[in-house]
C-alpha cells in the first residue's frame, strides 16, 4: 500500500478528532471486518492516517481511509441515535 500524502493525513486530523462519531459502510480487505453500518466513535488519528475507532460493537480497531469506507454520523443522526423515535 502507497503511503499517505501528508496534506491528507492532515486533513484526517482535523475533521475526524477524538469524540467524532462514525459509521464504518465497508471494510475493505480485513479477514474479520466491523459489519458494515457500525457505528463508532474515533480514539486518534495517527501519523500514517489510519483513524482508530472504539465501536459500538466492543472491537477497537484502525481504519484506514485509503482502503475502508467510512463517514461522520451527521447531527441529525447522532440526535436519532440518543433518542430514538419511538412508534405507537
Amino acid at each position: 500500500m502507497k503511503t499517505m500524502s501528508s496534506e491528507l493525513v492532515e486533513f484526517f486530523k482535523l475533521n475526524y478528532p477524538a469524540g467524532t462519531r462514525v459509521q464504518l459502510d465497508h471494510m475493505g480487505n480485513d479477514p474479520c471486518p466491523v459489519p458494515d453500518g457500525t457505528n463508532g466513535t474515533v480514539t486518534s488519528v495517527d501519523d500514517a492516517g489510519t483513524v482508530f475507532v472504539d465501536f459500538d460493537n466492543g472491537r477497537s480497531i484502525g481504519v484506514c481511509p485509503e482502503a475502508d469506507s467510512f463517514h461522520k454520523i451527521s447531527e441529525r443522526e447522532r440526535a436519532e441515535e440518543i433518542s430514538p423515535q419511538m412508534s405507537m
